[in-house]
């Protein structure tokens, strides 16, 4: 099992060689109802996400004056230099008695973090500037034709991902929750878009000042429309969630339908979105892309070791049981599922 996991390792970075992208993990921050892009001040905010990245994220981050790689005093990310944060909702089981318990995140294959997520910049012309942050997908979104083409679900069939399924949003990957249990969890992948305006660096919707390319495939690099003509690197998430604890089917719905709740109250999926506020220290992030780095080793970018990462963590602001160790009565702040 273990040299099945070597390979399908391997495989992921040959991938991040061949498409020059960096590929690197991100502890777990924290697990909070907090979200400074949407809910700026809100404590708390309307559903809990689990975040990575710079220890300064906050309820607030004021645009133009909050600065994460001034202001963070330690990240969670393997790359020293990248104060980022990278946010998504969580995910939760609804057993058939009406309990709830949230679903662990676990490490990508590959990589030494803990928890968290795996972070991909596939390359760009120009970084991110600062003070940049962006938006992809809609929590109240409920159809699937409204799902970016670049977020998805993989039903991984063991923990070794074996065999290698190939590009994300490709093949049997799903904007929706996977309808079956799952022998490796699921795989979600979260893509942002890769082109912008080149003068906001944000807008009042979050999304407006990013466009994916005009051409072409999410992930196939084309070329920018005019009205974003500035080509930056691609982000994109992939988190590992470890579905495997739930996958007893005598405490599923008694009907056979969806037992998986993003924290947000949607059980369809396609409320699946992600959050993210540009916090690279100085011109760090531009040097990896001119150095055409892959995978999580980058000549130019300095490294801390996993365990640094892995220390690097933030208390709840909004304190409150979540729903790790014991059964809920609910999901925080849903009352209506």
């Amino acid at each position: 099992m273990q040299l099945k996991a070597s390979i399908a390792a391997v495989a992921v970075a040959q991938l991040a060689a061949a498409q020059e992208l960096m590929r690197f993990g991100c502890s777990q921050l924290s697990i909070d109802r907090i979200d400074p892009l949407v809910n700026p001040g809100s404590l708390p905010s309307p559903h809990m996400h689990q975040i990575i990245g710079g220890n300064s994220f906050n309820v607030s981050m004021t645009p133009g004056s909050h600065d994460p790689s001034t202001e963070s005093t330690c990240t969670s990310c393997t790359y020293s230099e990248d104060f980022s944060n990278y946010w998504t909702a969580n995910v939760y089981f609804k057993a058939r008695n009406g309990s709830v318990k949230r679903v662990p995140q676990v490490t990508n294959l590959g990589l030494g973090v803990k928890a968290g997520m795996t972070v991909y910049y596939i390359r760009g012309y120009q970084s991110s500037a600062k003070g940049f942050r962006m938006l992809v997908g809609d929590p109240a979104n409920r159809a699937a034709n409204k799902v970016p083409s670049g977020l998805c679900f993989r039903c991984e069939s063991n923990m070794q991902q074996s065999p290698f399924g190939g590009a994300p949003c490709t093949g049997s990957d799903t904007k929706a929750f996977p309808k079956s249990t799952c022998g490796g969890g699921w795989r979600v992948t979260v893509t942002f878009p890769s082109c912008w305006d080149g003068k906001n660096t944000d807008s009042p919707d979050h999304k407006s000042h990013i466009a994916y390319p005009s051409s072409g495939t999410f992930e196939s690099g084309g070329a920018c429309p005019s009205s974003h003509p500035v080509k930056i690197p691609q982000v994109m998430y992939e988190i590992m969630y470890d579905t495997r604890a739930f996958n007893n089917k005598a405490e599923w719905p008694a009907d056979g339908s969806q037992p998986f709740y993003w924290s947000h109250g949607d059980n369809t999926g396609y409320g699946i979105h992600g959050d993210y506020v540009f916090g690279w220290k100085g011109d760090a992030l531009q040097k990896a892309m001119d150095g055409k780095c892959s995978g999580d080793r980058c000549a130019p970018l300095k490294r801390q070791s996993d365990a640094d990462a892995i220390a690097c963590t933030k208390g709840q602001t909004a304190r409150e049981d979540i729903g790790t160790d014991k059964w809920l009565a609910a999901i925080p702040g849903q009352t209506e599922m």
